[in-house]
C-alpha cells in the first residue's frame, strides 16, 4: 500500500510517499514559503534525483495541489495515477482532550479539528485545509489524522495541570497538552538506538527547533514535561509566537491599547517572537546574516533565542533527575551549527563537551550524529526528524486493524 503524508504548517507543507509496510521512502519534499511569498517546492525522488520549482503558494489548498500535480508528473513523479494513493495521513496539532491516538477522519472528526484551532489558530487551520484539499482531489481516499498532542498523555498530572480554577479543568480541560508530538517521539527514539540503551535506561531532552519551537523532557522512554502546553503559544521563544511571557502583559496592553481579544491573538501569534523583536526576520538564516552585518536587534534575537533554550535544557534536567542526552532536530536544530554551539556553551557544569569540528559537519538535515567529544557525560545528537514516517506507520497500522 501506498501511503502519503501531509504535514501543512504555519509556512510550509511537508509530504511524503511512503511504500507500505516497507517503510520505503519513494519521495519526499517541502512545499516552503507558503503564505509568505517566495514560495517553492523542493522535491525528491527516490533515488536522490532533485527538482527545485518556484511557484507562488499564497495559500495551503494551492501548496497541496502542486504537491499532488508532482507526484504524478511524467518526469519529476513516482506514480502514474492518483489511484495507486491507497490513503493519507495528516498531522493534526491539537487534538484536545478527545484524541488520544490516530482516527480516520470524517465529518465529526474534521469539525472537532476546526473546533480545537482556537486552541492552535496557527496549525490547525492549515492541517484542516490538507484535508479538505485531498477530499476534494482524492474524494475515495481513506485519510488518517494523526496528533500531536498523543505523545504526551504520559506525562504526570502535576505536571499538566496549570495554577488556575479546577473548575477551569473540568469544564473547559485547560491543561497542558503538547505538540510536535510526532517529531519528539520519533527523535527520542532514535537516540535510544544510537545510544545503545532501551529507552526505560536513559532520560533525553529532545529540542525541536523551527519556526515553532519545543522541548520535551523524555523520562525513561515517556514523555514526562513539554515546554508547550495548553496551545502552541507557551515555551522558548519562536519565529512569530512570543512563548513564556507574564500573563499580565497581553491585560495591560489590551487596556492601553483598546484592542480585542482576536486583535490580542493575531499579535501573540504571528507578530511576537524573533519577528517581533527584530521588526523584520523569521528565518534564522536572515536573523544569522543581520547578526553578522551589525544589526543589533537580530543579534538580540540571536542571544534570546538560544539563552531560553539553554535555561530549559538545565529545568528540565534537573525535573529528571539527571539527562543522558540531548537531541537537536527540525530545520534550524538540524541546519544552524551556531544556534547548537550557542545553546550549550555554560552548560559545562551538567557534562557537556560539544565537538565543535563535528557540529561544523552536522548540517545539512541528512544524516544522524553524534557531536558530543568521546567522554562527554550528556552525549549530544543530531537528529533529523521523521514526522512523516511515523504517521505512515500509524496510518498503516490502523487501516489493516479496522
Amino acid at each position: 500500500m501506498k501511503v502519503m503524508t501531509l504535514n501543512c504548517g504555519s509556512s510550509s507543507v511537508k509530504y511524503a510517499l511512503f511504500d507500505m509496510p516497507d517503510g520505503i521512502r519513494l519521495c519526499h519534499g517541502i512545499v516552503d514559503r507558503v503564505t509568505v511569498g517566495g514560495s517553492l517546492i523542493k522535491h525528491i525522488k527516490l533515488d536522490g534525483q532533485e527538482y527545485i520549482h518556484y511557484q507562488e503558494c499564497p495559500t495551503h489548498d494551492m501548496a497541496v495541489r502542486l504537491v499532488i500535480d508532482f507526484l504524478t508528473d511524467r518526469k519529476r513523479g513516482v506514480i502514474k495515477s492518483l489511484s495507486e494513493i491507497g490513503a493519507v495521513g495528516h498531522r493534526v496539532v491539537h487534538g484536545g482532550a478527545t484524541f488520544n491516538k490516530p482516527v480516520m477522519i470524517d465529518d465529526e472528526v474534521m469539525e472537532k479539528v476546526k473546533e480545537f484551532s482556537t486552541l492552535a489558530p496557527l496549525h490547525n487551520p492549515p492541517n484542516l485545509a490538507g484535508i479538505r484539499a485531498v477530499r476534494r482531489l482524492l474524494p475515495n481516499i481513506p485519510q488518517v489524522s494523526v496528533f500531536d498532542t498523543a505523545f504526551f498523555t504520559t506525562m504526570p498530572r502535576h505536571v499538566f495541570m496549570y495554577g488556575l480554577p479546577y473548575e477551569w479543568y473540568e469544564k473547559y480541560q485547560i491543561r497542558k497538552y503538547g505538540f510536535h508530538g510526532t517529531s519528539h517521539f520519533y527523535v527520542s527514539r532514535r537516540a535510544y538506538v544510537l545510544m545503545g540503551k532501551k529507552p526505560h535506561e536513559a532520560n533525553i531532552i529532545t529540542l525541536h527547533i523551527g519556526n515553532g519551537v519545543s522541548i520535551t523532557a523524555v523520562k525513561g522512554g515517556k514523555a514526562y514535561d513539554h515546554s508547550m502546553g495548553f496551545t502552541p503559544l507557551e515555551g522558548p521563544i519562536m519565529g512569530t509566537r512570543c512563548g513564556d511571557i507574564d500573563p499580565g502583559i497581553p491585560l495591560h496592553v489590551m487596556r492601553k491599547e483598546k484592542l480585542g481579544y482576536k486583535q490580542m491573538e493575531d499579535i501573540l501569534n504571528r507578530k511576537s517572537g524573533l519577528l517581533g523583536i527584530s521588526g523584520k526576520y523569521v528565518d534564522r538564516r536572515e536573523i544569522l546574516d543581520a547578526t553578522n552585518a551589525g544589526d543589533e536587534r537580530a543579534k538580540l534575537c540571536l542571544e534570546i533565542e538560544c539563552y531560553r533554550l539553554r535555561k530549559y535544557i538545565g529545568a528540565y534536567a534537573a525535573a529528571m533527575g539527571g539527562v543522558d542526552a540531548i537531541v537537536f532536530t527540525a530545520g534550524v536544530g538540524e541546519n544552524s551549527l551556531v544556534q547548537r554551539q550557542k545553546v550549550c556553551e555554560g552548560l559545562d557544569f551538567l557534562g557537556i563537551k560539544l565537538d565543535n569540528k563535528k557540529n561544523r559537519q552536522a548540517v545539512g538535515g541528512k544524516k544522524e550524529m553524534e557531536i558530543s567529544l568521546p567522554g562527554s557525560r550528556i552525549r549530544v545528537f543530531v537528529i533529523p526528524t521523521n514526522e512523516e514516517l511515523v504517521i505512515a506507520e500509524d496510518v498503516f497500522a490502523l487501516l489493516q486493524n479496522r
